[in-house]
């Protein structure tokens, strides 16, 4: 018989850190570190818009050929979390987003992997009614290669298992959303 495993005992084993020891600053005109997220960049099912948010980065290390992005929430009721957008395989010298690139497959050149929304396009804050306030962690890796393989069948977790080794540097921001 095997033991009972409860979520005081279940741990999520974090991605491998970062090469160097450089942190990107992370920043966005949609909303500030900590602060809400406005209803423009919320799920449509939840009343927004679903426009991805405008994001900017900067302090990437030499030898950074290309980034990747997350939109992750830690919160969801899921017991791992829920993916938002996966984002990568942006030019190396890109080092920004306006508000909506994130609704294409495509921004910037890049390649936008699968959510758990089960789209290939940025989903917004959704948690369920009454579930509370949740944390949506935008993410951005620079990275030491010119592509991660997996194409837009790549999965949130399957980008970071790929990233292994190659993440030179990283950042976030963490907007708020609950209703």
């Amino acid at each position: 018989m095997s033991p009972i495993v409860s979520d005081k005992t279940v741990s999520v084993r974090a991605p491998q850190a970062p090469k160097s020891g450089a942190a990107l600053k992370v920043s966005s005109k949609s909303f500030s570190d900590g602060a809400d997220i406005p209803m423009e960049n919320v799920f449509t099912g939840c009343g927004g818009k679903n426009v991805s948010p405008q994001l900017s980065w900067s302090g990437a290390p030499s030898g950074t050929k290309s980034f990747a992005i997350s939109c992750f929430d830690p919160d969801a009721p899921t017991g791992s979390g829920y993916w938002h957008w996966v984002l990568f395989n942006i030019p190396g010298e890109t080092t920004s987003l306006e508000a909506g690139e994130g609704n294409e497959e495509t921004p910037r050149g890049g390649t936008t992997g699968y959510s758990d929304f089960g789209m290939n396009e940025y989903g917004g804050p959704c948690p369920p009614k009454g579930d509370g306030q949740h944390r949506y962690i935008f993410t951005v890796y620079a990275l030491d290669t010119d592509e991660i393989p997996g194409g837009s069948s790549a999965t949130g977790a399957t980008m970071v298992f790929l990233m292994r080794g190659h993440v030179l540097a990283s950042g976030s921001i963490t907007g708020l959303f609950g209703h």
